[in-house]
């Protein structure tokens, strides 16, 4: 009989929780909120109860389960399995031991680490890039995230922080980012940078008023992109050369054989990850370019749980 896995992915908005299976197949999901009361109860808490809430609601125990892999948002040290850090302002969440509380709790063996480098073990084991050994993912949503296979295995680093590629200045005293430094590559590429330049553009009188009446979000900019709205096809073309720019030099750096874009808006294929191939092709070094692959991540979602899931099983051999 398979081996099942818990799986747990921990965001700034809500945590979703899964049962998973050591072939990577999710069997039930749900997600529950973490915010609903500005973090006043911490994250962590609100992580335990909604597991329970979870086993109870499929009548299953923890000890039906051989681990748990969690996913969580933040500079996780993966070693310990505690929050050392985060580049937003979520309240009470630096310092969670989530190891040590998880393994109180359930009575499992629990392993920790950041969102990013989870999503791309996960895509590394069942996603778009099953079967490569080097690998580059960003993920692009409210900020920035980054994973970093090489040779079949995630970057971790010393402490287990690494591939926060979303924390790499790209312009030297420029624009505030939420983690405190500035020029920051997530203070330009993230999709949040983006609603923030077009948000401007409405403002300055540069978008047609009746459009500006819209609720301003990814989804809103590609449609007007894609509907020929000029102002928003010349915003859009910038942050997409931003973003290039800066898989260009990730290329420079890991040399890898596939770069995946993940987030909501990796499904505009045509509208961003076309333009990105070309442009990443255009401006690396030819002998960098040889065999590049560069493509949507797979897992959308369920990327963070199963990567998790897929750590945790690691760590077991």
């Amino acid at each position: 009989m398979d081996k099942k896995y818990i799986g747990i992915d921990i965001g700034g908005t809500a945590v979703k929780i899964g049962s998973i299976d050591e072939h990577g197949i999710v069997h039930q999901k749900e997600s529950y909120d973490v915010n609903f009361d500005g973090y006043k109860t911490p994250i962590l808490e609100t992580v335990v109860k909604s597991l329970h809430l979870f086993l109870e609601k499929y009548r299953e125990k923890s000890s039906n389960y051989a681990g748990i892999g969690v996913s969580a948002t933040g500079a996780i040290s993966t070693r310990r399995g505690v929050v050392e850090g985060t580049a937003g302002h979520i309240k009470n969440w630096i310092n969670s031991p989530i190891r040590q509380v998880m393994e109180e709790e359930f009575n499992l063996p629990t392993e920790v680490l950041n969102d990013a480098n989870a999503a791309a073990l996960g895509e590394a084991w069942i996603g778009a890039a099953k079967g490569k050994r080097d690998v580059v993912v960003i993920t692009l949503g409210t900020g920035v995230g980054g994973g970093i296979i090489v040779d079949g295995n995630i970057l971790l680093g010393a402490s287990g922080f690494a591939g926060e590629l979303g924390h790499v200045p790209i312009q030297y005293s420029g624009a505030m980012c939420s983690c405190g430094n500035s020029g920051c590559f997530e203070a330009y590429g993230s999709t949040s940078a983006l609603v923030r330049k077009v948000q401007m553009a409405i403002q300055e009188g540069m978008i047609a008023s009746e459009e500006a009446d819209a609720v301003i979000d990814g989804r809103w900019i590609f449609a007007q992109a894609k509907a020929g709205n000029e102002t928003v096809q010349k915003i859009l073309q910038e942050w997409i050369e931003v973003i290039g720019a800066a898989l260009v030099g990730f290329v420079h750096m890991f040399n890898p054989e596939q770069i995946l874009i993940g987030g909501g808006v990796c499904a505009q294929e045509e509208l961003l990850i076309a333009p990105l191939r070309t442009y990443v092709t255009k401006h690396v070094m030819p002998v960098f370019a040889k065999d590049l692959d560069i493509c949507a991540a797979g897992l959308r979602n369920e990327a963070g749980m199963v990567g998790a899931v897929y750590y945790c099983m690691q760590q077991q051999k």
